[in-house]
């Protein structure tokens, strides 16, 4: 207990004053976004060869990677926008998780929901079933496209051409699946995006075992939250992420045998940074994984040349097993 009128009282007085201050505007802030809808363009896709799942979104609202993406791996991608209610993410994951399809995990979401005409949804599951929905008063341009493993959604839009661009553009990208997600937004975004502009971009992809460590499945979740140009700016993240993520993929399609494929991700990584020793490193391992001296031994004396720390690395690596006897090889690990 602190007497009335101590010096350390009169302190802490203040101080709580400040915090409760901060408190009101935190709620205040927390208030106002909560009625705004999160006018916005999003897609949700699956990926066949991976089991990789995600979502990636752009609006007109600050933060909207907090609000719109949910995902889970071997469940299903979800994102809920407009007028969005963030229980939709947990509530329809658990339903897909129970086996029910996506439209009537969509149906028992908006059951007794009385806000129901003035959201969106798109959902696709862990099989690439897909489904979508837009209430009759979101705010135009407001619709959305589905189609096998995607579903691309909507509102206040330029026009409905952002919706027809990301599904194109998620069907014609080749390669991994958040390539796919960040096209598709950049499409959105060139055919006319959000009515309001810019303000916060986010991607989200889950897979088994994905995260660090192996400890959850958050395999890339990125986000810009306030930019003047919020793609361009995932985008310049999202490649960093994706230079790892094609080294990664690699060592994956080597332990199946996929050996064109991991060369594939290979040389991609390699265009990706091609002053860096590591992409010609890993290269030169997967060749020689595969049994291929000729092409190990180019990509490891680029890495060298680049990277002469890499040498060493080279001696103790397992992957130069096939190598260690070629005379090359010696040479350009001493």
């Amino acid at each position: 207990m602190e007497r009335r009128g101590s010096p350390r009282g009169s302190r802490a007085a203040p101080a709580l004053a400040v915090a409760s201050a901060a408190a009101l505007v935190l709620a205040a802030l927390s208030s106002a976004l909560a009625s705004e809808p999160v006018a916005t363009f999003s897609i949700v896709g699956y990926d066949p060869a991976t089991g990789d799942l995600g979502v990636a979104v752009q609006s007109k609202f600050f933060a909207v990677g907090s609000v719109v993406p949910w995902a889970r791996t071997g469940v299903g991608a979800i994102a809920s926008q407009a007028f969005g209610n963030t229980t939709f993410g947990p509530r329809g994951l658990a339903l897909l998780e129970q086996g029910v399809p996506p439209q009537d995990v969509i149906a028992a979401l908006l059951a007794d929901d009385e806000a129901r005409e003035q959201r969106q949804i798109g959902i696709v599951d862990a099989h690439g079933v897909s489904a979508t929905y837009t209430g009759t008063k979101c705010m135009a341009w407001a619709g959305h496209e589905a189609g096998p493993a995607f579903s691309a959604q909507g509102n206040i839009l330029v026009s409905e051409e952002t919706v027809k661009a990301m599904a194109e553009a998620f069907r014609t990208t080749e390669g991994i699946l958040g390539e796919k997600l960040m096209r598709a937004l950049e499409a959105g975004q060139a055919a006319g995006g959000d009515s309001r502009g810019m303000q916060s971009a986010a991607i989200l992809i889950v897979r088994d075992k994905g995260g660090y460590g192996g400890y959850n499945d958050r395999y890339c979740d990125l986000r810009v939250d306030d930019a003047a140009d919020p793609i361009a700016e995932l985008r310049r993240i999202f490649d960093m992420w994706k230079g790892e993520a094609l080294i990664y993929e690699g060592y994956r399609l080597c332990d199946e045998g996929a050996w064109d494929e991991a060369f594939a991700r290979g040389l991609e990584a390699v265009q990706m940074r091609p002053a860096s020793g590591e992409p010609h490193y890993h290269l030169a391992c997967y060749y020689s994984r595969a049994g291929r001296p000729e092409p190990a031994l180019s990509e490891l004396a680029r890495a060298v040349t680049l990277d002469p720390s890499l040498g060493a690395r080279a001696l103790e690596d397992p992957d130069f097993e096939p190598l260690r006897n070629d005379p090359r090889f010696q040479a350009l690990t001493r």
